[in-house]
């Protein structure tokens, strides 16, 4: 591990000017590339104390061995120049991006004498139009096929093309109307090649010309008696309007915008984006992004940005619309606009189409990373890999093939809950769960109740431990069962692994249970969720393990697990206390009617917004009654939203 100020510049030798940087480690190797403004204060800022750095950043700066750097003239041209380095390089600490999947497009060769309709995947080629991506290729080959019975380009491949011109008879798809058959001259190159631009002007969005087209020809057929022409006219616009049917129309006929979103946690990071072409959806796709360096949203959207158009500059659409605008949204555009070759828009949509389809867009984040989470959880593989890296990094005797996790949760020292999770071989067991109402509160903080909740979930398993002991016949069936009503003991099984949501504070409250307990055969571990720290019972430094750690991973479902249920819990609590304490103070309301006046109006906020009119028409409350419920209401202040003194985080709306 190297020390940063033995490779530290001097700071009159670095310039203030706009430019791009790298770091290698010993090897000579690149491990990140960055751009900045001004690089002498972006610089310097990764030689500070390194306390003060996130632990992503410690890592780095602590791997390298060097650091150079190169000026540019603009901070356009830094973008772009941090952007080929990226490319080139692959830096291992910079962000990562992991496609799922290679998308296919629907590609039409127009540099090609006599263009092909095909289905590509890879990298682009010059001189080929491309429509997409696509989630599936099926779905190209279906529009495809509709689309050649009025578009009838040449989709066979080279080989073929050249066999079929030797023969000189067409192929099936020419005798059937579904090619031109260039091959034998049915249509001149010239002829085939502008067929192939009005299949590119039909899929870029420009649909109206030739359906109306169409429709003046189908008229005038039938005007002339040619009833037959009229028909396949007819189906002709009917095979247009079902491909047209394929794709949804979401915004105004002329928007061409790419719409991403992201759903983020602390090391992943689920992209996704709707391609739009002339208002409708031409395409989706979506992939993962590796978190390695400290990036908030604006970072990752830049990042973004430069990993889709970067190596597809032809793809760039007259609109941008993304969840949050990059640091450098300025530049970023200009970027996006020079490969264009025209203005860009870049921007957060606030209202309207756009503003929809966005949350749309989200939603599809959302799930993918939901999706993205539990094929990762649910593998055996995966999970017995992660329990072996616990196992190897916190030196346990054995895999912890039973781990419990608790939480507190609270608002400003009221209403203290706290939660107990219970994961076996990697996956929840939502049975075995349990939640605890904290009883002493007054004058105490978090590391005294995950104490209390610590001694009383193991004093209930080492009092069961000393009955089992003490009984005069062996029990006949498993420990963990009650004999008399054939279920689970509540506390009977001890885990393998406790993990408190907290640091040093907290691991300590919680091992000071377990030794006034006498409980000495479970290991202990706290996760501190700022900076994913692993901290141990008494040591002065954490357990740092690798992002990509599945063992990390696990331990960090472990904790939001417990942190959901928490709070869950406690806006329960929260709720009832205060619904009940809203409509206590009126006088002559009972309990039956209480019940009554929330199930008439569905919430207390929905009955402290009625009139005394609208209450007065509940079942079993009359005038006066009504008058009294909304004189309590009126006169009590709106609560404080509810916070989680520990985390910071806002509990309810």
């Amino acid at each position: 591990m190297a020390d940063p100020a033995s490779y530290r510049p001097a700071p009159g030798e670095i310039p203030v000017g706009p430019g791009v940087y790298r770091f290698r480690d010993a090897s000579g190797r690149v491990i990140y590339v960055g751009k900045a403004k001004s690089l002498r204060p972006r610089l310097s800022s990764y030689f500070q104390d390194l306390t003060a750095l996130h632990p992503r950043t410690q890592t780095m700066v602590t791997t390298a061995a060097s650091v150079e750097w190169t000026v540019v003239g603009t901070e356009v041209e830094a973008l772009q120049l941090e952007y080929s380095w990226i490319k080139e390089f692959d830096p291992r600490f910079n962000v990562k991006y992991r496609d799922d999947k290679s998308y296919p497009y629907l590609a039409v060769t127009m540099a090609d004498a006599v263009p092909r309709v095909q289905v590509m995947r890879g990298d682009k080629r010059k001189g080929t139009r491309y429509f997409g991506p696509y989630s599936h290729a099926w779905a190209i080959r279906e529009t495809v096929d509709l689309l050649l019975r009025v578009f009838p380009v040449r989709t066979c491949s080279n080989g073929v093309f050249r066999r079929v011109e030797q023969v000189g008879r067409p192929c099936l798809l020419g005798y059937i109307d579904k090619c031109s058959a260039p091959c034998v001259g049915r249509v001149s190159e010239q002829e085939h090649k502008a067929l192939a631009a009005e299949f590119c002007d039909f899929m870029a969005g420009d649909t109206g010309r030739f359906t109306r087209r169409l429709e003046r020809e189908m008229r005038q057929s039938s005007a002339d008696l040619d009833f037959e022409r009229a028909a396949r006219l007819r189906d002709d616009i009917g095979a247009l309007q079902r491909a047209l049917e394929k794709s949804v129309v979401v915004l105004p006929g002329a928007t061409d915008a790419d719409v991403f979103a992201l759903s983020e946690d602390e090391l992943e990071a689920a992209v996704q984006v709707f391609h739009v072409r002339g208002g409708r959806v031409r395409g989706q796709r979506g992939w993962v992004v590796e978190k390695v360096e400290d990036v908030g949203t604006p970072d990752l959207v830049e990042h973004l940005l430069l990993q889709v158009y970067g190596s597809s500059p032809e793809a760039v659409p007259r609109e941008v619309l993304v969840p949050a605008l990059p640091v450098d949204a300025d530049e970023v555009a200009d970027w996006l606009s020079g490969l264009r070759g025209s203005r860009v828009d870049l921007r957060v949509p606030q209202r309207g189409d756009k503003k929809a389809l966005l949350e749309t867009v989200e939603r599809n984040a959302k799930h993918a990373l939901t999706l993205h989470k539990t094929r990762r959880g649910g593998d055996l593989t995966t999970r017995s890999v992660a329990l072996n890296e616990i196992q190897d990094v916190l030196e346990l005797p054995d895999a912890p093939l039973r781990i419990e996790c608790y939480d507190v949760s609270n608002l400003q020292g009221t209403e203290v809950v706290a939660s107990m999770v219970v994961f076996e071989d990697g996956l929840p067991r939502k049975s075995e769960y349990r939640r605890f109402s904290v009883r002493g509160t007054d004058g105490q903080d978090d590391t005294a109740w995950m104490h209390e909740v610590l001694t009383r979930r193991f004093r209930r398993h080492v009092d069961e431990q000393a009955l089992l002991a003490e009984a005069d016949e062996p029990m006949s069936g498993p420990v963990g069962i009650d004999p008399g009503t054939g279920r689970p003991r509540r506390f009977a099984y001890a885990p393998n692994l406790v993990v408190v949501d907290g640091g040093p504070p907290q691991v300590a409250a919680a091992q000071r249970a377990l030794d006034e307990l006498g409980v000495t055969d479970v290991a202990l571990v706290g996760l501190a969720k700022r900076l994913e720290e692993v901290w141990r019972p008494g040591e002065q430094h954490p357990v740092v393990l690798p992002r990509s750690s599945e063992g990390l991973y696990l331990l960090q479902r472990v904790r939001d697990e417990a942190h959901r249920f928490a709070i869950t819990y406690h806006r329960q609590r929260r709720s009832k206390a205060m619904t009940s304490s809203a409509l206590d103070t009126v006088p002559g309301l009972g309990a039956t009617r209480r019940t009554a006046l929330l199930k008439h109006f569905g919430s207390l906020k929905r009955v402290r917004a009625a009139s005394a009119e609208q209450i007065a028409q509940v079942p079993g409350i009359g005038a006066s009654t009504a008058e009294a419920v909304v004189l309590a209401l009126a006169g009590q202040a709106r609560p404080e939203p509810a916070v989680n003194v520990t985390t910071g985080e806002v509990l309810d709306d």
